[in-house]
């Protein structure tokens, strides 16, 4: 990895920049420099609905703060926070989960930005479809995050999901994480997340998307994103991209970032567009 390459860590929803903080540890013990955002609607830019979770009927109906942004929007913010932290160079974008589908547009909308992008078990539609209708299909089945919601995203405008419900939030999204760390995260995990995001679809090309290096971490034990609906994403991405993707596969849950940072520091070091000069 050339020390010229800033390297940008995207997170999925409900999450924010604080899960890149292991993975983040470990790049900078190897010598490297990174810098994890939050994305619209998440973070220190979430927004959330003012409920009282005890009230089902409420939080069924109430209204989404987040209602509204899409990936088109998040993809211009994350293009901006891209420039400032590159200084106009390009760096290297890791995007986790749906927060695939915003780098996914940011690259497109921005490709000389990119050294390149690394999915990490992310949903990745360049299709021309909404992740949305990825999700429905065969390769989507075993997919638990729906059993988490609290309420319909038609009718509040955002995935709006019951953090009470402890264990099945663990064992969608951290089964194999320490139980100490796993705590830890579901603590800091926002209630809802843009349901816009996944709605849009995204619109990418083979002279600006697919000009650009693409690498794709696989998790064999997803249950957020079932491994074939993975698989499907790296054989779309390599229909469009002028290079094959580099596929790395780890035997992990949804969030290696958690279960395995060193491993998946080391993919993010190891990734062969990052040894270019930018």
């Amino acid at each position: 990895m050339q020390a010229e390459t800033p390297i940008v860590l995207v997170h999925g929803l409900w999450h924010g920049s604080w899960c890149w903080s292991l993975v983040a540890e470990e790049l900078a013990s190897r010598g490297l420099s990174s810098v994890a955002v939050d994305l619209d609607g998440h973070g220190l830019k979430h927004r959330p609905a003012h409920l009282t979770w005890s009230d089902p009927a409420a939080v069924a109906t109430t209204p989404s703060r987040l209602a509204g942004l899409t990936a088109s929007s998040a993809a211009a913010t994350l293009v901006r926070q891209i420039t400032r932290i590159g200084d106009g160079r390009p760096c290297l974008v890791v995007a986790h989960s749906m927060g695939g589908i915003v780098a996914t547009a940011a690259a497109e909308l921005a490709p000389e930005l990119f050294a390149g992008l690394v999915y990490v078990a992310a949903h990745a539609p360049v299709s021309g479809q909404p992740s949305d209708t990825y999700r429905a299909r065969d390769e989507g089945a075993g997919d638990t995050v729906p059993q988490l919601f609290a309420a319909d995203p038609a009718v509040v405008g955002s995935f709006r999901i019951d953090l009470g419900r402890r264990d099945l939030v663990r064992s969608t999204f951290y089964h194999d994480v320490d139980p100490e760390t796993a705590d830890a995260a579901i603590a800091l995990l926002s209630p809802e997340a843009p349901a816009g995001f996944s709605a849009e679809a995204v619109q990418v090309s083979a002279a600006r998307y697919g000009s650009i290096p693409h690498g794709y971490v696989l998790c064999t034990q997803d249950y957020a994103v079932p491994i074939a609906l993975q698989r499907l994403f790296v054989k779309e991405i390599d229909e469009i991209s002028a290079r094959p993707t580099t596929v790395t596969e780890f035997e992990s849950s949804h969030s290696p970032f958690l279960s395995r940072p060193a491993e998946l520091a080391e993919a993010i070091a190891t990734f062969p567009a990052s040894q270019q000069d930018s």
